[in-house]
């Protein structure tokens, strides 16, 4: 059996690779970033271990969320999922970064470098990255007119920078996963969506029967 954190995991893709590594036996702990959203989590998937609570927007909810994480134990694999869409308007955080950039780009180099070393690293981002031009001089959209379907795409690419620093040490498997969102629309007409599941945590032993806390 196998224990599996994921961000941004209350709803959506998130939630559902929780409750189907949950129905194969894993242990699983979930991340909401509010209390509401962490309820209806726990609804959801009554049988997690655990559901972290925390803001990813900013430097300092990051590694809070991080240390809440470590506080449980090692992770046989962490899943980052978190993320915001491709419609959103400009808005800044409380360090004064775009929130698409520190959401979907920063938060899950912050989660890297500060959690503890999982067995296994899986990085979710978006085939809109084919669109993205890499900007590095404006990737915070100081000179540029904001444009959240570019914003996102070029989060998006930037999405290979988190497990970069660790890419020399051979021992980990790191898995890219790009539009996984672009599976939904086969696995509606097919049982079940395992198979990036499978790369993520081999089934073995059973998941105990404990009741989810809120971290």
């Amino acid at each position: 059996m196998s224990r599996i954190f994921i961000s941004g995991s209350s709803a959506g893709l998130g939630l559902m690779a929780g409750k189907l590594l949950a129905e194969q036996g894993h242990q699983v702990v979930l991340h909401a970033r509010n209390a509401a959203r962490a309820e209806d989590a726990l609804r959801a998937l009554p049988n997690a271990e655990a559901i972290v609570v925390g803001n990813l927007e900013t430097i300092a909810g990051a590694k809070d969320i991080a240390a809440k994480v470590n506080a449980l134990g090692r992770f046989d694999a962490v899943i980052h999922n978190a993320a915001v869409g491709y419609r959103e308007a400009h808005r800044l955080t409380e360090d004064g970064l775009p929130h698409v950039f520190a959401i979907n780009t920063l938060s899950a180099y912050i989660l890297t470098a500060q959690i503890e070393r999982p067995k296994r690293l899986i990085y979710l981002s978006s085939g809109m990255h084919h669109q993205a031009d890499a900007n590095l001089d404006d990737i915070l959209w100081k000179m540029r007119r904001w444009n959240g379907s570019s914003a996102y795409a070029e989060a998006s690419s930037m999405t290979p920078c988190s497990p970069s620093r660790l890419r020399a040490d051979g021992r980990m498997p790191i898995r890219m996963l790009w539009n996984p969102a672009g599976c939904l629309q086969k696995w509606a007409v097919q049982p079940r969506p395992t198979i990036w599941i499978r790369l993520i945590a081999p089934r073995h032993g059973s998941q105990p029967e404990t009741s989810p806390r809120l971290i």
